[in-house]
């Protein structure tokens, strides 16, 4: 029989198995050896935490103004292993406390808490000791003690500096008005009047500790026990007594001369200078007691100081800033004059302080000034804006002026306030490619005295850019004309050319340029006359006219080609006596087919030989011309797709 040795632990986590090696022997035979496996499974026994366990228990250091019922430690048994039980799991533990001799609670999840009604925090170091037991639902249990040590309150208690205080004042205060203030040391200090019961005259600021009066005082005498405890430790307090006389007074506030001063400052008066000098008396005509004082808002307070009676500046004023115009350029303050230092007696001169500017700074031109506009450009066109700035307040008020004015040398003006350079005059970039503008920068409003104005001058450029003219366009741009000569000599009109452009360019001009034979053709203005001679055969012609459009060197020409057939007056026609055919010109080449000039000698046509039309054949051919952009992308994507192949067969060609 194999047994456990006393005192015996096992613990699976460290070792679940064992090998014992059993020797057994008969008498007159062999020794035999076997060997026995003893496994440890992992089981339900309870094991509380070793400090808990040890002998000295665990030890918990804890202020002694800890609030009351304040956990202090938590009993958190392990199981076999040393594992933490789960926070569920405490519900299936019983917690029992050996020792009934302590005022800490033991709760039924394990937790310690401090007394209901705290420790005292005027003893010294305090120790407690719990021995507790812990109990599964299966029965198994463990034991363990709590050491709690009770350190003295490291708080600062609540004392008054200052436990006797007398103050005196002068009747006449009013309601709501500070009289006195105390002030006591310590965490958290709140302030409470203890007696009287219920003050008529006076009343304390719960945190400042300011008395103030409740009403108009008169002469009295009153005493007043104030509290001052800590508000989360309210047995923590301490007290002090407020003795408050108010005695009557037949001095009178001082006199003050100027009893109101308004000034106007220059933003360039410098730190120092004198504003005002007060002369103020008292009742006894002397002002040796008299006390001065400058109250206001901070940025007045920053920016003036009193010396004695001398209200001075302090700090630069400059005018020329957003904060200053924020306040309106203007500060308000009050000078308090005392008596002895008595809030009663004194007087408050009001002081209004108005900072003008000054014209410190010149214009500022701007950079790269550089305009482009389109000869084209029509009256009023907007060139660019010219931005000056200014330092001075407020910020870049200018006017501005072309110097030279505007006229046919400089085609331009320039708005007043704005900057603005529109076209005022006619362009011509074949003229006069570049225009050299002086603008004069002169600042406004800067200064009181609207005569201190600064001015600079500024150069602008501005280009033109050259716009060609539009070709002629004269619709239809072929014709073919059928005409009965006149009698020789005579003045006979064909046709008129149809022909236009920009409506803002020159009149069009118009030149026979080829196929007029002998003179026998001329244009009067837009208008194709023929002069007709004795020659008895019909004869074709064939005029090219150019037509000019344009001015200078900007002039550009279109071509009209027109076929006329000239029929003698003996030669028999159609009863119209012209016939007017329009071909519209598909693209720029026009076969005609046929002899324009018969050979001679010519025999004597037929009516219907006369009248056979010319064989006109019209050719279109299509061609389509690609943009640069693509045949670059088409070009690298074939590129590309070349690679990718070769590659592709590499590869296979590797495998």
């Amino acid at each position: 029989q194999v047994t456990l040795a006393a005192g015996a632990e096992l613990d699976a986590r460290q070792v679940n198995q064992y090998t014992l090696i059993l020797k057994a022997a008969c008498p007159g035979e062999d020794e035999v050896e076997e060997r026995l496996s003893v496994r440890v499974t992992p089981g339900h026994v309870l094991h509380c935490d070793s400090r808990f366990a040890s002998a000295e228990g665990a030890v918990v250091e804890v202020p002694a103004d800890v609030a009351p019922r304040t956990p202090l430690y938590a009993v958190l048994p392990q199981p076999l292993g040393g594992l933490t039980v789960s926070f569920p799991s405490l519900s299936f533990l019983q917690f029992r406390l050996r020792n009934h001799n302590t005022p800490l609670t033991l709760t039924r999840r394990g937790l310690v808490l401090a007394p209901d009604n705290g420790f005292d925090p005027h003893k010294d170091t305090q120790t407690f000791r719990l021995e507790i037991e812990v109990t599964d639902r299966h029965g198994h249990n463990c034991s363990g003690a709590v050491k709690v040590e009770v350190q003295p309150s490291r708080r600062l208690h609540v004392t008054f500096p200052e436990p006797h205080r007398a103050v005196t004042v002068t009747e006449g205060i009013g309601p709501r008005e500070v009289v006195t203030q105390v002030h006591a040391r310590g965490d958290n200090v709140h302030y409470a009047i203890l007696a009287p019961v219920a003050p008529e005259l006076f009343t304390i600021d719960e945190v400042t500790g300011e008395i103030r009066s409740t009403r108009r005082l008169e002469v009295t005498r009153a005493h007043l026990l104030i509290r001052a405890y800590n508000a989360l430790h309210p047995e923590d307090h301490a007290t002090a007594t407020v003795n408050i006389t108010v005695q009557g007074t037949d001095r009178q506030a001082p006199r003050c001369v100027p009893a109101i001063f308004v000034s106007q400052v220059s933003e360039t008066v410098s730190p120092g200078s004198t504003l005002v000098r007060l002369r103020c008396t008292d009742s006894t005509s002397t002002d040796r007691c008299l006390h001065y004082a400058l109250e206001g808002p901070p940025s007045s307070l920053s920016h003036f100081c009193m010396e004695g009676p001398q209200l001075k500046v302090n700090t630069t004023l400059d005018y020329d800033s957003e904060a200053m115009a924020a306040l309106g350029f203007q500060f308000t303050a009050t000078i308090v004059v005392t008596v002895g230092g008595q809030p009663l007696q004194s007087t408050r001169v009001p002081v209004l302080v108005t900072v003008t500017p000054v014209n410190e700074f010149r214009p500022a031109c701007p950079h790269g000034a550089t305009f482009t506009v389109p000869e084209t450009a029509a009256f009023g066109s907007v060139v660019g804006r010219v931005a000056g700035t200014d330092r001075d307040y407020p910020l870049d008020s200018l006017e501005y002026s072309l110097e030279g004015g505007s006229g046919p040398a400089q085609p331009f003006s320039i708005n007043r306030r704005t900057g603005e350079i529109r076209v005022v005059g006619s362009l011509d970039s074949q003229q006069q490619k570049n225009y050299r503008l002086v603008v004069r920068l002169t600042d406004t409003h800067n200064d009181l005295d609207l005569r201190k104005r600064h001015s600079r001058l500024c150069d602008v450029s501005v280009r033109l850019q050259a716009v060609p003219d539009p070709l002629p366009v004269c619709i239809p741009e072929v014709q073919e004309l059928r005409i009965t000569a006149g009698s020789p000599g005579s003045r006979q009109p064909v046709t008129r050319l149809m022909c236009h452009s920009s409506p803002d360019s020159a009149a069009l001009a118009y030149t026979i340029v080829g196929g007029n034979e002998a003179g026998r053709f001329r244009l009067e203005g837009n208008t194709l006359v023929y002069i007709p001679s004795d020659r008895a055969e019909p004869h074709p012609f064939v005029l090219l006219v150019e037509v000019w459009g344009g001015s200078g060197g900007h002039r550009r020409r279109s071509v009209v080609a027109l076929v006329v057939h000239v029929t003698p007056r003996s030669t028999p026609v159609p009863l119209s006596t012209t016939t007017q055919h329009t071909v519209s010109r598909a693209t720029d080449q026009l076969v005609l087919q046929g002899p324009l000039n018969p050979p001679c000698p010519l025999t004597p046509l037929s009516p219907q030989t006369l009248q056979k039309e010319p064989l006109v054949v019209m050719q279109t051919e299509a061609v389509w011309h690609p943009p640069a952009w693509f045949v670059a992308v088409l070009t690298i994507s074939g590129a590309l797709l070349l690679a990718t192949l070769g590659c592709m067969a590499r590869h296979l060609l590797c495998r």
